[in-house]
This record gives structure tokens, C-alpha cells and sequence, in this order.
């Protein structure tokens, strides 16, 4: 049964040393019971608190990175089965399958679109992070690691079901966390050893879910943490369920030995590359922590990874941009004004008809929380005594002296007031409503 934060609490050491992270044992207490903290992070827990506490203390769904640096992957923590009940926590990693079967050119060409493809998407950069690694022998499979190591740095999955192979792969690469994929029933011994002695996350691969519990059930006994589960689902249906059943089983019944991140293999699932992106499009919206594809080809890989977004974007949290002038096409002191709220949609939806305009602008825009600008107005916070002590402050009077400024159409009602509180020499002007308008308004004021 769950314990409650305030039962935790009362076995903690109760020293407030921040060791673990938090600023206090009971801030730290809350945060097992929220699944959200191991309870190895406390430096001083007795072992009578550790065996009371035991797996109550654990997430349901298991934490585990691999990679190093910037291309390190983060998955699993997951404590929710639907976003809105609180949020996802850990967006999949999306990477792509590279084997010894590959011609040394096609080797490089997929190695450098994936340490060079990135997506810019409403101020967040988005990337394929992971590379699987797959070779027929431990030599071909060390080989093609230290490349794919080298040349992109990836997070690595290595695939082989022969555990000295993945050894040689592995060991010099062992500070780099990479995924040792996989074990298996006849296997898992030798795998879970290699794991073990390298300190190195492992995968779980079962031909079926009462297969992959017992396994599952294995690595909770043998005090594995660092496990990602492969339930080898053929079929887009198999997905479906093997992905839900996992995830439910964990966060709802707290199952441990399904209590880790999953792995997918669309690339392994069809030869069709559409057909590959919708398996790929069901992995990341039914739970998986890992996506492995075919190729990097951007038709694909950006939709998916703005699905993951999208998806992962914490729902309480509106995207938001900081408060600021930025400037755009280069502009004089002679540019427009214009103001918005600091939602990230509306910043990127208004900077880019601005950039496309050609005509130079600052957009200054202005904190309400990360609202758009008639949410923002209907809750007292893009109104003309908030904006203009915003537009007197933010230094825009320094950069653009002639204090004309444009207000989104939208909120045209507090054009009079607005004037009236910026003071003597200012003049609002209306906007347009919609953004698609900017660029016809702009060159008109600007030819005024």
C-alpha cells in the first residue's frame, strides 16, 4: 500500500541536511510519496527505515537515463496514466537503427543527419538523440558503437542477444550509459551480469506479457533499476495493448515488474516509412520511452517529435516566453512598436508574420503568465494600467523614441485608456485581429 508523506516523513532521519536534493526531510518525504524520489538519494536513512519503506517509496515507473551530455535521454518517472490527471514527465527518445549490414557511406550519412537535425518548435529544440546499434559479432558491434560515439555522440542502444558482445561494446563506452538491448529468457542471467558489473541500464525483451512480468519479476528481485521492457508488439493493435496494459498495471496496481520505461521497434515492424511513422506516432502517445526507427528522413522525424511535444508539454504550465523587446529584420529607432502577451504561440505566430513582412519591428512583449492576449485581458492582466507601466519600463522609449505603439486588435477597447496611462506623447494604434494580416499592416504604417 502507498504511504503517505506525512508516514514517510516519520522515518526519515529528520536532519534537513538538503543532501538529498530537498530542503527539508518532510519536502523530501512528499516527494517519495509522489513518486517523484528514491529513497536511495537520503544519505542517512536507517536500514530499519529502508526495509519499512521499501518499494513504497519508488516511483511507479522506474527512472532511467542513458547517453551522456547534451544527447542524454531521460525516461520513465512516469506517475500518471492520463496527462491531464497531473502531467508526463520524460518525452521519449527518438532514435534510429544502424546495423553492420549498412555500407560504411550510409553508416555516416545517418550518423551526421543525427548529430546535426534539429527542429526549432515554439522556443524548445527538438532532436533524434539515440542511435541502435546492431552488429552480428562483439567486435562489429564495438566498432559501429565508437563510431556512432564519436561522430554524434549519441545515447546508444546496443543490440545483441550474445552477452559477451554487448561487453565489448559496452565497456568502453560504460560512462556513457548506453542501453544493452537485450535480455531475454534464455539470457538473462548473462545480460543482467554485464549490467550489473558496468554499472549500465539493460532491456527486457519477452514474447509475450506473462513472459515479460516474469522477467520483470527477476530484475525486482535481483534489485535492478535501470531496466527498459520490450514486449515485442508485431501489430499496431499489439501496441495498443502491451503498451496500456504496462503502463496501467504499474501506475494504477503498482505491479513492479512492470514498473519500468518501454522501448519500441517500429523500424522493425513494416517496410512501409508511412506506415513505420504511425507505429512510431502510437509508441509515443501510448507510453513508450524509447522509438527506434528506420532513417532520420525530417518528413518524419519533425512531425514526431512535435507530437512529443506537444504530448509532454505539462498541461498546468503554459509555454510562455520571457518578458522582453525583441527585436526583428533589424530595426532603427524609426520601426514600430507593437506589444503581445508572452504565450509561446502567440510570440512565434506574431514573430514570424513580423519576419516574413520584411519590415523591421520590435515586438515587445509582455508577461500575463503565459496568456494569450484575449485570455490574458479577460483576466485583468493585458489591460492598459498593466501594459503601460510594462512599455515605460521595458527601455523601449530609448530604442524607438517617437512612442507609437500598435495593440493587438483584438483588445482595440483600451486604445483611449492605454493612451491616457502611457502619458503625454504617445499614440495606440489598432492592430489587426489576425495574424496573418501583420504583414499588409506593417508596410502600410511603414509607408505612412
Amino acid at each position: 500500500m502507498a504511504l503517505s508523506g506525512l508516514q514517510i516523513f516519520k522515518l526519515l532521519p529528520k536532519t534537513n541536511c538538503k543532501e538529498c536534493g530537498q530542503a527539508t526531510c518532510m519536502a523530501f518525504a512528499m516527494q517519495l510519496a509522489a513518486g517523484k524520489a528514491e529513497l536511495d538519494q537520503c544519505p542517512y536513512v536507517s536500514d530499519e527505515a529502508k526495509a519499512e519503506l521499501g518499494e513504497a517509496s519508488a516511483p511507479p515507473v522506474r527512472r532511467v537515463t542513458i547517453g551522456a551530455g547534451d544527447m542524454a535521454v531521460t525516461i520513465g518517472e512516469e506517475t500518471v496514466l492520463y496527462r491531464h490527471e497531473k502531467r508526463f514527465e520524460h518525452m521519449p527518445g527518438l532514435g534510429v537503427l544502424i546495423s553492420d549490414e549498412m555500407d560504411d557511406a550510409e553508416v555516416d550519412g545517418i550518423l551526421e543527419q543525427l548529430s546535426q537535425q534539429e527542429f526549432n518548435y515554439v522556443g524548445q529544440t527538438l532532436r533524434p538523440r539515440v542511435a541502435a546499434v546492431k552488429a552480428a559479432d562483439g567486435a562489429a558491434l564495438a566498432a559501429l558503437a565508437a563510431k556512432a560515439d564519436e561522430k554524434a555522440g549519441a545515447a546508444l542502444v546496443l543490440v545483441s542477444e550474445d552477452a559477451e558482445a554487448l561487453k565489448q561494446a559496452a565497456e568502453p563506452l560504460k560512462d556513457k550509459k548506453p542501453l544493452l538491448y537485450a535480455a531475454t529468457e534464455s539470457n538473462f542471467d548473462a545480460v543482467s551480469a554485464v549490467a550489473k558489473e558496468l554499472d549500465v541500464p539493460f532491456a527486457i525483451k519477452a514474447d509475450s506479457l506473462d513472459a515479460l512480468a516474469d522477467l520483470g519479476q527477476k530484475a525486482v528481485d535481483g534489485d535492478f533499476k535501470e531496466v527498459v521492457l520490450d514486449p515485442s508488439s508485431a501489430t499496431l493493435g499489439e501496441v495498443l495493448r502491451d503498451q496500456t496494459l504496462i503502463r496501467r498495471a504499474a501506475v494504477k496496481q503498482t505491479f513492479r515488474p512492470f514498473g519500468f520505461p518501454t522501448i519500441g521497434f517500429p523500424c522493425n515492424m513494416t517496410d512501409d516509412k508511412m506506415q513505420e511513422a504511425v507505429f512510431a506516432s502510437t509508441f509515443i502517445a501510448k507510453y513508450a520511452g524509447l522509438v527506434i526507427l528506420s532513417d532520420l528522413d525530417p518528413a518524419r522525424t519533425m512531425p514526431l517529435l512535435y507530437l512529443a511535444q506537444n504530448i509532454y508539454t505539462d498541461p498546468q504550465r503554459p509555454m510562455q516566453m520571457d518578458q522582453g523587446i525583441y527585436p526583428i529584420n533589424d530595426p532603427d529607432e524609426n520601426a514600430p512598436i507593437l506589444v503581445t502577451t508572452n504565450f509561446s504561440l502567440t510570440y512565434f505566430t506574431v514573430s514570424s508574420e513580423v519576419e516574413a513582412s520584411k519590415v523591421p519591428a520590435w515586438l515587445c512583449v509582455m508577461d500575463v503568465e503565459g496568456q494569450s492576449v484575449l485570455t490574458a485581458w479577460a483576466a485583468g492582466k493585458f489591460v492598459a494600467d498593466a501594459i503601460a507601466p510594462f512599455l515605460k519600463k521595458s527601455g523601449i522609449e530609448e530604442k524607438a523614441p517617437h512612442k507609437k505603439v500598435t495593440i493587438p486588435g483584438y483588445v482595440a477597447q483600451i486604445s483611449g485608456e492605454l493612451e491616457e496611462e502611457l502619458g503625454e506623447g504617445w499614440q495606440v494604434q489598432v492592430g489587426v485581429r489576425e495574424a496573418a494580416d501583420i504583414p499588409k499592416y506593417l508596410k502600410q504604417i511603414s509607408e505612412n
